[in-house]
């Protein structure tokens, strides 16, 4: 282990490195200057530190103070090196931080046992922060094969969706991405920007619900048909609610809000500004520039200007003003989205 001693008297300094020596194959450093010690202690973070109380420049309590403002000496052990008689110092010394004391004139068998047991109290310390890092480490893991598999079904069900829509695999991969993009301009945290990317496929998951003459028909929907085609927001959202997922939890409120307009006009709830959820009110844009930038069986593809002439003109309306910005300002991102997934 790395051993620290600092004393100002050349003669206890020896003394003292040569009884650690017998301890074991430890690497004893020494220091006659306290604060040239400390400094070296910050750096080194030192498995022990042996600091005598009386030194000129700078005193053990200071000294331990200072040690014990550093994160990396904050649970170091230290010894401090104190007369026999001086009580009040050692209070102070532990009320400082010391660990333990060690006796003037330094005597062998007090010496050598006090500093075995804080070598094994520092062993011991080692070994939890490791076997607790090792379990961080498969927890981390473990986790991320969770969310792997929790991705993979989310796709899966994403996908049997697809089977009954017109719309292609494509575009819930744009629509994700393009999601993404808002969603990291506006400044939201990695964490949610990763589950958005996740969770905005299911978007159109309650389609599994809709009729076929419905959701396929070629030509414009009645009224009824068109009321029942909304039901899907609602479906989705039965489909996906009550998981203890966080992904699922998200995607459930996407799928039940990204239909919602800013002005209130939209479906199924009629939420208006910001009561809609932030999640929704991204996928929309997504969504309906995706949606009218591509070619369907009964429609044709828009094309990008005319797609972004209809986010403008339903700034503050359909869409929320600054979701809208925060993707025209990033028209060069979104173009490497269409260009990477392409139908």
């Amino acid at each position: 282990m790395l051993i620290a001693i600092i004393e100002d008297t050349p003669v206890n300094l020896l003394v003292m490195q040569s009884l650690v020596k017998r301890l074991g194959a430890h690497d004893c450093q020494i220091f006659s200057d306290a604060e040239f010690g400390l400094a070296w202690c910050q750096d080194n973070a030192p498995d022990l530190i042996i600091v005598d109380y009386m030194m000129p420049s700078l005193d053990g309590l200071e000294f331990i103070r200072r040690c014990r403002s550093t994160p990396a000496l904050q649970e170091r052990p230290i010894l401090m090196v104190t007369a026999a008689a001086e009580r009040s110092v050692r209070y102070a010394a532990l009320e400082a931080g010391a660990s333990d004391f060690l006796t003037k004139p330094i005597d062998t068998h007090e010496f050598t046992p006090r500093v075995r047991n804080m070598l094994q109290l520092r062993a011991a310390m080692a070994a939890t922060t490791h076997r607790a890092d090792e379990l961080a480490v498969a927890v981390r893991q473990a986790t991320e094969e969770i969310q792997m598999r929790e991705r993979e079904t989310i796709m899966r069900l994403a996908r049997a969706a697809e089977f009954r829509d017109p719309e292609t695999g494509s575009h819930i991969l744009r629509m994700a991405h393009y999601s993404a993009i808002i969603a990291q301009h506006l400044g939201l945290p990695d964490e949610t920007v990763d589950l958005l990317l996740s969770a905005a496929p299911m978007h159109d998951v309650g389609k599994l619900g809709t009729p076929d003459h419905i959701l396929l028909k070629p030509g414009r929907l009645t009224p009824d048909e068109m009321e029942i085609m909304r039901q899907h927001a609602s479906i989705g959202y039965e489909i996906l609610r009550n998981s203890s997922s966080p992904m699922l939890q998200m995607a459930a409120e996407i799928a039940l809000s990204h239909h919602e307009k800013y002005d209130g006009t939209g479906y199924p709830q009629g939420k208006i500004g910001e009561d809609i959820p932030l999640t929704g009110r991204i996928v929309a844009v997504a969504d309906v520039f995706d949606a009218l930038t591509s070619a369907r069986p009964y429609k044709e593809a828009w094309d990008l200007e005319h797609a972004r002439e209809h986010l403008l003109a339903g700034r503050g309306t359909h869409f929320d003003p600054v979701c809208v910005d925060m993707f025209l300002d990033n028209w060069n991102e979104i173009l490497d989205i269409r260009s990477i997934y392409q139908d």
